[in-house]
């Protein structure tokens, strides 16, 4: 197996994503780095600091040579970085060295890589984003259509009260909203530019540093931070914390799963289901599995890279090379997980009869709250509670329904309503039509 499941011939197509890996492909990073350096030089000549003619020289060799990316792999197990490899690579192939020595003016590896790496970050997320907002109109559309499914409520894998499958989708749906719009503030910190030079004064340029800077923002369409983010990586540890968080609640539908799921409970119906290679009965939940295990790992990657946000000084290099090892992959895992979850949603379906059944298996006892709360109109709610108890002990003692027992004890009460699953649903339908709503009006 590859380093990365997601890389490799075997596991890539369970935990892998081919849209998001092209972005952290060499090929990409390559030409991310010489985009950057070309609007560079454009933005350079334009302002006086290179000649003109040199300018577009550069800019159009960085938009028509093709540089093999493995030429910089001794170079990187030397300096750390691609950039010196790659300006070299650059100048040799552009065969004019009375421009090709203008290339790179002024910036320090860190820029190119950093703004090549916001390139690539702006793609990624407005894949991320169109997929979030897919997930929730099926999620949406789901939930509307079984708000009303009554179905067990568990806490601490116990039957509680009765919810509805369409509240329970929502529980899923409504924190991913959450995400999307976290992400559009987060995406200001991460897609900016990178210009500081070699230790974040951009002296190189003179006082027209900042000037570049925004040219080079704008020319790239990324924002200008207004100063160095060499060695202040909030923006990156914000993205990852939001990853992390983002396949959390995908985790935490695709647990759910494996309990609605599971032989004794089968509550829901999943499109696909793996096989055993030596039981033919079984039909496994993969992909609820593999959302689990994806958030796991996120929070591992996170935490590597929520350790690397203390650089030292003016640049880090061991900190950097954490995010390196991390960040890409952490990005790619949460590209999956988004696609597993709407392949799922798409296919997924109540066991009405299931759930009705679970709920009549109960004899009654997960309408005990209920019922406590309609002794209480004539007595103390504490007494109330105690009653309900006795009465819970006798119809287990006696193995009859608890509405049995109650209507027997208490002919004067009319328990119809209190024993119907239905009219016991509380906000769960309206929680689940609102949530819909909500995405609707999202859009």
């Amino acid at each position: 197996m590859p380093a990365s499941p997601a890389d490799s011939a075997i596991y890539g197509k369970l935990f892998g994503d081919p849209e998001l890996a092209a972005l952290f492909a060499d090929s990409a990073e390559m030409r991310a780095m010489m985009l950057v350096e070309g609007a560079l030089a454009k933005v350079q000549g334009g302002l006086g600091l290179i000649p003109e003619t040199a300018a577009g020289a550069i800019h159009r060799a960085s938009l028509e040579l093709q540089l093999d990316p493995g030429g910089l792999g001794a170079g990187v197990a030397a300096n750390a970085v691609p950039v010196p490899g790659l300006v070299t690579m650059f100048r040799e192939a552009m065969q004019a060295p009375e421009h090709a020595h203008y290339l790179h003016w002024g910036a320090t590896s860190q820029d190119i890589m950093d703004t090549g790496l916001a390139l690539r970050l702006r793609q990624a997320l407005t894949i991320m984003d169109g997929r979030l907002e897919a997930l929730t109109h099926v999620l949406a559309d789901l939930a509307e259509a079984e708000a009303a499914q009554p179905m067990i409520a568990r806490t601490y894998g116990q039957a509680a009260v009765v919810t509805s499958f369409g509240a329970r989708v929502a529980s899923w749906g409504a924190p991913l909203m959450r995400h999307r719009a976290r992400l559009a503030a987060l995406r200001v910190d991460v897609e900016c530019v990178s210009l500081s030079g070699a230790a974040g004064t951009l002296s190189a340029m003179g006082d027209k540093g900042p000037q570049v800077r925004a040219g080079l923002a704008e020319a790239l369409g990324l924002t200008d931070p207004g100063g160095s983010w060499h060695s202040t990586r909030d923006g990156i540890a914000a993205l990852s914390g939001w990853l992390a968080a983002l396949t959390g609640s995908l985790g935490k539908m695709g647990e759910d799963l494996l309990i609605l799921s599971q032989s004794g409970i089968d509550e829901v119906a999943l499109a696909g289901g793996g096989s055993s290679s030596t039981m033919p009965q079984k039909a496994n939940p993969v992909a609820p599995s593999a959302l689990v295990a994806i958030a796991r790992m996120a929070v591992g990657l996170n935490s590597v890279l929520y350790s690397s946000l203390p650089h030292r000084q003016e640049r880090d290099g061991a900190a950097w090379m954490s995010e390196w090892l991390s960040l890409g992959q952490l990005l790619i895992l949460t590209g999956r997980a988004l696609t597993l979850a709407s392949e799922i949603a798409t296919g997924l379906a109540p066991k009405r009869d299931n759930m009705a059944r679970h709920i009549a298996a109960t004899h009654g006892t997960i309408f005990a709250e209920a019922l406590s709360f309609a002794l209480a109109q004539d007595r103390p709610r504490p007494e109330a509670q105690a009653l309900t108890k006795e009465l819970i002990a006798e119809a287990l003692e006696t193995r009859r329904p608890l509405q049995d027992v109650a209507a027997e004890t208490h002919p004067e009460l009319d328990l119809s309503a209190v024993f119907d699953p239905e009219a016991q649903l509380g906000t769960a339908p309206a929680t689940a039509r609102a949530f819909a709503e909500a995405v609707r009006v999202e859009g």
